[in-house]
């Protein structure tokens, strides 16, 4: 990833604001623990934070010019990711729910750790953009109707504009 990397595959620097600068101390937290007691000093609160965008969905964050940490970035990482085969997909967007052969068959794709109700994004095999927004009927291990389809790609709600 970083064999090739130049300054010329930074497409973006922008200072973050102080809200967005503690989710990132937050994250950084969660995924390293260890470093809690020298956060202060890798990421002072007075200097300003900047996250750099970079092909191939890359962030890096940047303090005094400095590349600290970095991220690949798809889509929000908030939920879980689950993946159908190319087959379910045209389905999905026509708003069906998920049944376990499109998530079980070659192409799909479940995380063991998601468990029931759980809010998860489902990705389509060889697409970049989450399908669905939804919630696990049952866990990841138990699932056979994996996730009540709540919101697709071209649905009422995504076309609307305005809410009179």
């Amino acid at each position: 990833m970083f064999k090739k990397f130049s300054s010329e595959e930074v497409s973006a620097q922008n200072q973050v604001k102080a809200s967005v600068q503690r989710k990132i101390r937050q994250s950084i937290t969660e995924e390293y623990p260890g470093l809690e007691p020298v956060l202060d000093d890798l990421l002072p609160k007075k200097s300003p934070l900047i996250v750099a965008k970079c092909q191939n969905h890359l962030n890096l964050v940047l303090v005094n010019n400095v590349p600290l940490f970095f991220n690949i970035h798809d889509d929000p990482n908030i939920m879980k990711k689950l993946q159908v085969d190319s087959g379910a997909i045209k389905f999905v967007l026509a708003g069906a729910n998920i049944m376990c052969p499109g998530l079980t068959s070659p192409g799909g794709a479940l995380d063991d750790e998601v468990g029931a109700e759980t809010p998860v994004a489902i990705m389509g095999e060889g697409k970049q953009r989450a399908l669905v927004i939804g919630f696990t009927k049952m866990s990841a291990k138990d699932m056979a109707l994996g996730v009540d389809n709540m919101h697709y790609l071209n649905n009422g709600l995504w076309k609307i504009e305005l809410l009179d």
